[in-house]
């Protein structure tokens, strides 16, 4: 790319070498102290080829092993039977609660993410393990760190692709700082309207990002995040007004900033983050008639104060320990009239919350080498004091052992909480009682490095889950059963946490996970290979032991591409899943709470394909990108849905082969 120049970063431990020569060699996978088992790392240009991805952070995450998909076309991440609740975003330090457009309240997922993936230097995605600085979160870590502005002079890049076009700024703001800017809008209104689409979503977002060189030890940056999205309904018809009498229309405004300093010491590094988070969702659904039979207005807003230091007195023993505070307003209004839900319960709720909350943390572990073997222990310390028992210790061990240098073997324990989600305590009082959701996790894996581009890892896990809420009005229903989706009259309302719910759910997930990945190097290819099993059943009040509504035992993905030369890139991806569990209608079209979760949905398969042309036009530098996913046309078996409609059932849902084509010009 002769418009922009390639900046890349190396990061150095110090060490002593001795020798009449020195051989530098490039690490392909390279370890990450506070999460030293069950982590994937992905950099820019990997995020971004994968075929079927739309460049998209999430769904790039979702080829990694130990990661199911709820729902084609969203982005609930379901990491070892797990909840979508469950994962945890960090951009450059700064924990964000969703980073999806239209996300779902109380949950972690989407359609697509707002983060602009041209400004992602990579990310790093751990489904267990991780350390103790990371908490409130049950299942996965995801830390997105951002792309510095160039600092030669401005430049920029504008794309227009399938679904959106947006413009990119850059570079230099002083001789120490620089500036990044980005805004995206969809156009999927003017698609969707032309097509007679009885909805129509659209949405802007934007990002910024500056940093600051204050001192050769000292860097400040600050980075802001913000996405709007809205959705229009066209109610001319009949069939209009039933399909939107079926969805949420979810008008949702997202803004994430923080400020974060960083100074360096002779043998460690601190931190320190001031951001805030500010989440308004305002959620209606209307019946046939367009009588409004649900509404949320929820703001829920978040003030973080957070200080990290790591510490290594010696070379072979590390040390982390910080604190958080987090100051919570969260206002909420829920109104649902006289409902049936589609177990037959009913369920009615007129309810206000306004109110305010502190969150506070600490940690702190300790890494320590002894010969081949690599100790990390540590605990932390969570409080809410927004519910009952809002205490909650989390103490984590793991052991490696290096065998022969190109061979590791890992073993870890760990516990790890989470606090209910702001608005399951909206409904009923009794739901402030809920405790600290809680799960033990043991896992044991070992790596192998086959050549310096290619690895090999191998784990097995156990997760043991306890105090989940559960419902006293549907004694089946575990609130891990929820989250995926929009969470309208279909589901119940069951992700809004609606009903009055008590901490005794339980539950296990257990698998066994393969991933073998061959980075770009020399020989111009590249190919991954994730194949995982996993079982997961959860407990309610009936005390019956049912299969997770996340269940899919098993998950492989394949992906690769090959790059001829600097001009051409052609990708490949394939993935299958068999069935998730759903309850079906008896013979009146009713869903028997006895067959809850008893029936299975048809294996799912596709293969997506992507190729790339890249060429210099004068100035600029010009990417072009065909993508076609399920190229071969495969319907996707979906939860049957009854249509009152056309009185009948929908059992598959697809759009076919779905072609996208995209163009960036970088000047």
């Amino acid at each position: 790319n002769a418009v922009k120049p390639l900046d890349i970063k190396f990061g150095l431990n110090q060490t002593v070498l001795q020798g009449t020569s020195i051989t530098v060699k490039p690490n392909y996978f390279e370890a990450v102290s506070d999460k030293p088992l069950s982590v994937q790392t992905q950099t820019y240009a990997e995020l971004r080829r994968l075929p079927g991805g739309l460049e998209d952070v999430v769904r790039a995450i979702s080829i990694l092993p130990g990661v199911a998909q709820a729902q084609n076309g969203r982005n609930d991440l379901i990491v070892r039977g797990g909840a979508p609740s469950e994962n945890l975003y960090v951009i450059d330090g700064i924990e964000v609660p969703n980073i999806n457009h239209f996300g779902t309240q109380g949950a972690t997922g989407g359609p697509l993410s707002f983060v602009n993936l041209d400004y992602v230097a990579n990310t790093t995605f751990s489904t267990g393990g991780y350390g103790v600085r990371y908490g409130d979160r049950l299942s996965s870590v995801t830390t997105i760190e951002l792309q510095d502005g160039r600092e030669d002079r401005w430049g920029g890049k504008a794309t227009v692709s399938a679904s959106q076009f947006g413009l990119n700024l850059e570079g230099p703001v002083s001789e120490k700082g620089t500036l990044v800017f980005s805004a995206r809008r969809s156009y999927l209104d003017f698609i969707f309207k032309a097509a007679g689409f009885a909805f129509v979503p659209q949405y802007w977002d934007f990002l910024i990002k500056s940093e600051y060189q204050l001192s050769p030890r000292d860097q400040l940056s600050f980075t802001a995040l913000s996405a709007i999205d809205d959705v229009k309904l066209f109610n001319d018809t009949a069939e209009k007004r039933y399909d939107n009498s079926r969805v949420i229309a979810s008008d949702q405004y997202q803004a994430v900033a923080g400020l974060t300093w960083r100074r360096l010491y002779r043998s460690g590094y601190s931190t320190v983050t001031l951001s805030n988070n500010r989440f308004r969702y305002n959620l209606v659904q209307s019946d046939t008639l367009q009588n409004p039979i649900f509404k949320n207005n929820s703001l829920e807003r978040e003030t973080l104060l957070t200080a990290n230091l790591v510490w290594k007195p010696r070379k072979r023993t590390e040390t982390t320990a910080g604190v958080q505070a987090r100051a919570v307003l969260f206002d909420s209004e829920v109104k649902l009239p006289l409902f049936v839900t589609p177990y037959g319960r009913m369920l009615e709720v007129d309810a206000l919350l306004d109110t305010t909350a502190v969150k506070t943390a600490a940690w702190l572990q300790l890494v320590q080498k002894i010969g081949p073997f690599t100790l990390t222990a540590g605990g932390r310390l969570d409080h809410f004091n927004l519910i009952d028992q809002g205490t909650a210790f989390s103490p984590r061990v793991t052991v490696e052992y290096d065998w022969r240098a190109l061979t590791k073997f890992s073993v870890s324990a760990g516990r790890y909480h989470q606090a209910p989600a702001y608005i399951w305590l909206v409904a009923h009082p009794q739901n402030r009682a809920l405790r600290q959701i809680q799960v033990d996790q043991y896992i044991l894996g070992v790596q192998r490095i086959l050549k310096d581009d290619v690895k090999l890892n191998l784990e097995g896990y156990y997760k043991e889950y306890a105090r989940y809420p559960a419902s006293l009005l549907q004694p089946w229903l575990v609130m891990a059963n929820t989250g995926a989706g929009f969470g309208g009259s279909e589901d119940g309302f069951a992700s809004f946490g609606l009903e009055p719910l008590v901490s005794r759910g339980s539950g296990w997930a257990r698998g066994l996970e393969l991933f073998l990945q061959k980075r770009m190097a020399e020989v111009p290819h590249y190919a991954l290979l994730s194949i995982s099993y996993n079982e997961s059943k959860f407990r309610g009040l009936d005390g019956v032991l049912r299969p997770s509504t996340f269940d899919q035992r098993w998950i492989i993905n394949f992906g690769g591409g090959y790059i001829p030369n600097n001009r051409w890139e052609i990708s490949a991806k394939f993935r299958l899943a068999t069935g998730r569990p759903y309850t079906p209608f008896d013979a009146n079209y009713n869903k028997p709470a006895e067959l809850y979760n008893t029936q299975r949905i048809g294996v799912n398969h596709s293969l997506d394909l992507r190729v790339d042309r890249r060429w210099s036009v004068g100035k600029m530098y010009l990417i072009t990108y065909v993508d076609i996913q399920n190229i071969y046309n495969r319907p996707f078996n979906d939860i049957p849905r009854w249509n009152s409609f056309k009185q009948e059932l929908d059992a598959t849902s697809s759009i076919g082969i779905l072609p996208s084509i995209g163009l960036s010009a970088e000047f």
